[in-house]
């Protein structure tokens, strides 16, 4: 069963008494990213400045109140590609301050704080409340992350999907669909669990690198540490990071990679160009070509994922990676 129909389905079988009891009372207040947000009514018109963000939206139910997005990094939602053509896209990056307020929202939801935040390059929170617009923040990107010192931040607990859940729950509450949020979080929960135990059982001792991309593919790439999505994704399903920093995307040589020796090589498919690595077919050429990365045992016997950029990021496409990873897994014979 679809998403679409799996949430359809759910909030019909609901009665009455219990729907009304899902019923959000306004004002309502919730805690995020340490700061109280308050939201008067259920938004009627929401900017949503992610990709992930924008998504979660779209699965609620909620696009026809989505009045612009921003920052992208590859395709939507299978499906969901009629509903966005008819989302504003304000920028592919960055947007400005400027475009956000023009749509008039009454809500932004943001993926990251480096855009919206203490330092962030659209605004600040207090920016857009001035105006009378509540800004709502991802908990991936707050909850056990320190994003003071700018950038992407530093991550000083481990990601787990319960901060996606969290979101979804806090955006149904906030929109008042909860029986719709309740049923996005049980399919997504149970697709994890489902991933988990294809693979329950590996031979041996796996491992893996996340290759995201590389500002120049000649200096070292930026790959995944432990705190990360993929250290999530690793540990879920019982494989070992060869990467032991604590960092959610340091830069490590090949090299040393190499003399790691990874089983699984995973890839980072996108359709953003900062980096001439953002390329999948750019990656895939280097590792084949280069003279470390082309002896590796990983690249002779194929064994390389290729896995959708956006899983690799703390969001609700880090599902889909756990599935691509188990799948990969299990079809090349590293599973019992």
């Amino acid at each position: 069963m679809s998403i679409r129909a799996l949430l359809a389905a759910t909030f019909l079988a609901l009665g009455a008494g219990h729907a009304f009891a899902d019923q959000t009372e306004y004002p309502l207040t919730l805690k995020n990213c340490g700061q109280d947000v308050t939201f008067a009514e259920a938004p009627k018109r929401v900017v949503a400045v992610g990709q992930s963000s924008t998504e979660i939206l779209y699965l609620l139910g909620l696009a026809e109140k989505v009045v612009g997005t921003a920052l992208w990094i590859g395709p939507v939602l299978p499906g969901y590609e009629a509903v966005n053509e008819n989302v504003p896209r304000l920028a592919d990056n960055d947007p400005s301050f400027e475009s956000v307020v023009a749509t008039r929202p009454d809500m932004v939801a943001t993926q990251f704080q480096w855009q919206i935040g203490p330092e962030g390059v659209v605004a600040t929170p207090e920016q857009f409340l001035e105006l009378g617009i509540p800004v709502y923040t991802s908990p991936a990107d707050c909850v056990g992350k320190d994003n003071s010192g700018g950038g992407d931040g530093l991550r000083t607990a481990k990601f787990s999907t319960d901060l996606i859940y969290q979101e979804i729950d806090d955006l149904a509450r906030i929109f008042n669909v909860k029986a719709q949020g309740d049923a996005l979080i049980a399919d997504l929960k149970a697709r994890e669990e489902a991933a988990r135990r294809k693979i329950a059982g590996l031979k041996g001792d796996v491992s893996a690198v996340f290759w995201f991309s590389s500002a120049e593919l000649d200096i070292d790439p930026y790959v995944a540490g432990q705190s990360g999505a993929p250290g999530y994704i690793m540990s879920t399903l019982g494989l070992r990071n060869v990467i032991e920093s604590e960092e959610e995307w340091p830069t490590v040589g090949w090299e040393t990679i190499a003399r790691a020796d990874p089983t699984v090589i995973v890839a980072g498919k996108m359709d953003r160009r900062r980096f001439p690595a953002d390329d999948i077919a750019v990656k895939l050429e280097f590792l084949d070509s280069d003279p470390v990365t082309g002896l590796m045992p990983a690249v002779t016997q194929k064994r390389i994922v290729v896995m959708d950029a956006q899983a690799m990021n703390p969001t609700i496409r880090t599902i889909d990676g756990i599935e691509v990873l188990a799948d990969a897994l299990a079809s090349s014979g590293l599973a019992k």
